[in-house]
């Protein structure tokens, strides 16, 4: 009770900050990236910040596998979001579609048997359900346990983590299992009015404390911990949050300095570039053309003039350039390293 009191404060704050930004788009799709990142490394998907910003502006140019699982993941997020929040549920069916994003296909839950998790030295630790009518019918129990609180009135963060327990038992998927039930952690939170916007992202702390994450998956099928499963699970949702409240203060502070010191200097100063600038960590002169309904010329008048102000750094993939906001840059690459 003590320790589901303190992540309770820390997430109340994180999701009032949250909504003082006035464009929370940012947000999703700045920290968002940043949990794509960390979801995806826990998986063996290991690629860089530099890499995804360049394949997010240039995907084109920059083909990076790696890059481009991860920014799957973001459009996965996306996507279970709009549905969450145009429904208020989260549904069996829901969950197909959000793996269908990650993974690119409409496979669906799993219909072959054969599926068990192994352990590094190659021993099979777990055999999770293998006929796919089994697998069915417990993703339909999960959905009602997920949607219908009657069912075990207990606080959402405390069953957040018997969701996401279940889930990784049921692997309902022939891939997708880990990251699909880490995006589902954050869109319950908003179903349940926690959060607004999915702004809040375990998987920093899952990649940090990867083998004590997987430990306690399998405890609690062998031994019935699920104390210390909890525990863990609300352990993280406080360091996450506490973390994110930093880097949300830390993008505002930036948002707004470059909104006043761009005002003052440059004509050309409108609200829209200021969402843009703080939208894309990198960007382009194509977005700027889209979004502030401008020439290219004029386009690459104003982002060259702000690269000579010290806002933006710019750079060359092949033939185009892309810009880095300076100030989102370094607070995002300074959240990576204070991960806890």
């Amino acid at each position: 009770m003590k320790k589901l009191a303190s992540s309770s404060r820390q997430l109340a704050e994180l999701k009032g900050l949250a909504a003082s930004i006035p464009n929370q788009g940012i947000l999703i799709n700045t920290l968002g990236l940043q949990e794509a990142k960390d979801s995806s490394e826990i998986e063996n998907i290991v690629t860089t910040h530099d890499e995804l910003f360049k394949d997010d502006v240039h995907p084109e140019a920059f083909a990076n596998p790696a890059a481009k699982e991860v920014l799957r993941y973001r459009q996965a997020l996306r996507f279970g979001f709009e549905q969450v929040r145009t429904t208020g549920l989260l549904t069996a069916n829901q969950i197909v579609g959000i793996q269908g994003e990650l993974e690119r296909n409409n496979a669906g839950f799993r219909k072959l048997p054969g599926t068990a998790l192994k352990n590094r030295g190659g021993q099979t630790v777990y055999t999770p359900p293998q006929d796919p009518a089994e697998i069915v019918a417990r993703m339909s129990d999960l959905e009602r346990f997920i949607n219908e609180d009657a069912l075990f009135p207990v606080d959402p963060l405390i069953k957040m983590a018997l969701i996401h327990h279940q889930f990784e038992s049921i692997h309902p998927f022939y891939d997708g299992n880990g990251r699909t039930g880490r995006i589902m952690n954050v869109l319950y939170l908003v179903k349940e009015g926690l959060l607004e916007i999915p702004v809040l992202y375990l998987s920093s702390h899952i990649v940090q404390t990867k083998a004590d994450y997987y430990r306690l998956l399998q405890s609690v099928r062998e031994q019935d911990t699920w104390e210390e499963w909890v525990l863990y699970m609300l352990q993280a949702v406080e360091s996450t949050a506490k973390q994110t409240v930093m880097t949300v203060q830390a993008i505002k502070a930036a948002l707004f300095d470059y909104k006043h010191r761009i005002r003052d200097v440059y004509k050309f100063y409108s609200q829209d570039l200021i969402n843009n600038l703080f939208m894309h960590p990198y960007t382009k002169i194509d977005f700027i053309q889209r979004d502030l309904q401008v020439s290219r010329l004029t386009a690459t008048k104003y982002l060259d003039a702000l690269v000579d102000g010290g806002f933006l750094s710019k750079q060359r993939i092949g033939r185009s350039n892309y810009y880095v906001n300076v100030a989102l840059n370094r607070i995002l690459l300074a959240q990576y390293r204070a991960a806890p």
